[in-house]
């Protein structure tokens, strides 16, 4: 079985970032993609330069070409475990019982949203009820939106998305709000509603508005909803690899984990990472890939060479 000089898991801006840097220094590489990008359902991409309102799919599918492009390979599948193969490198076990060698790891595998428990919510992700506003508060700038609260830092967030609009209001569950928070929401006319959420009033195929268990409809154009961020972080946790508190992977400025050998770039390490914020990290950590693998090739060289003149 022929072994791979870097692995990587995940092939969103962060695995294919560092694919090409790595292809292009002439690494054999292999990315392992499940196929499951957090922003499919985003219709646009914002914020990325030069890319700004780009199609999510239409960026990787761009990435992927020009990996290609450098001899780098590219397979759809689930990697299900990471397995040190006792000497330095790497097994990577795919769900479909694939076998692959690596001799370094680079691990992208983002991370999931959890939304509240809305009814319609989920089914309108992405589309009208959104998470970043730097990401789409423009394309729904001087509407009528509405902020889902009740989590840690919410009330800061929707004093974010009041950047964009005159007309926001705050739903939060009864009994929640502190006396400065609601003075903080009052001097910038940001609307409070407290009560429970019943559901999403959908007509058309649009958001018309928020019903409330009392019955109330509050039009709304558009949602802010800050999820709950759950890192996608088996694989590393499968091999030792340190985490905080959180779930977030410990690494140092170059994406390099508290294991030998494996590394992490994206969503995966930085919960707030946007696509372009993803896609540096993903270059950085292969930078830094490489100048290991060199080191590695160095020692190699000089261990043959010397081994060589003893025989």
């Amino acid at each position: 079985m022929s072994q791979y000089d870097v692995v990587v898991i995940g092939g969103g801006a962060a695995g294919l970032s560092a694919a090409l840097v790595l292809s292009r220094a002439r690494r054999k590489i292999l990315v392992v993609d499940a196929g499951k990008p957090r922003n499919a359902p985003a219709a646009h991409m914002h914020g990325y330069l030069s890319r700004d309102g780009l199609p999510p799919g239409e960026l990787l599918a761009f990435g992927r070409a020009e990996v290609r492009s450098y001899g780098g390979d590219i397979i759809e599948g689930a990697a299900t475990e990471l397995v040190p193969d006792g000497r330095s490198g790497f097994w990577v076990l795919l769900a479909d019982g694939q076998r692959i060698s690596a001799r370094r790891l680079l691990v992208t595998t983002g991370l999931r949203d959890e939304l509240p428990n809305v009814p319609g919510l989920r089914d309108r992700w992405a589309r009208d009820v959104l998470h970043c506003p730097y990401c789409h508060g423009h394309e729904v700038r001087d509407r009528r939106l509405g902020v889902i609260g009740g989590s840690p830092g919410a009330v800061r967030y929707a004093q974010i998305v009041r950047q964009w609009t005159h007309d926001l209001i705050y739903f939060t569950p009864p009994d929640m709000l502190t006396a400065t928070e609601r003075s903080e929401l009052v001097a910038r006319t940001i609307g409070m509603v407290e009560g429970t959420i019943a559901q999403l009033v959908i007509d058309d195929d649009q958001l018309r508005g928020v019903q409330m268990d009392d019955g109330c409809v509050i039009p709304r154009d558009a949602l802010f909803v800050p999820p709950r961020f759950v890192p996608n972080n088996h694989l590393l946790r499968g091999l030792g690899c340190a985490v905080d508190d959180g779930g977030w992977v410990a690494v140092d400025g170059t994406g390099r984990t508290s294991v030998s050998g494996v590394w992490a770039a994206g969503n995966l390490v930085d919960p707030r990472a946007q696509v372009i914020t993803a896609a540096g990290t993903g270059s950085a950590a292969a930078i830094a890939l490489n100048a290991e693998l060199v080191d590695d090739d160095v020692r190699n060289a000089v261990r043959d060479i010397n081994q060589g003149l003893a025989s």
